[in-house]
């Protein structure tokens, strides 16, 4: 492995996508209209770093954690 970090957060209610946040792109993308007020709040609010911390740091982090678990 090179140590690069890919990934996706994606939200969804009743079955169905709504918001997903992409890593490579830092962006938020809707899945519907309802979803873009989401979005433009998401992106106004600044969330694309916390989620950009997440998958880079905190989620690969507890991976390797519960997979030494084995």
């Amino acid at each position: 492995s090179d140590g690069s970090v890919r990934g996706s957060e994606r939200h969804g209610y009743d079955g169905r996508d709504f918001i997903s946040f992409e890593l490579g792109s830092k962006s938020f993308v809707a899945a519907d209209d309802a979803a873009e007020i989401t979005r433009r709040r998401w992106e106004d609010e600044n969330e694309a770093e916390g989620w950009e911390n997440y998958l880079k740091h905190v989620c690969p982090e507890s991976l390797r954690k519960y997979v030494g678990y084995g």
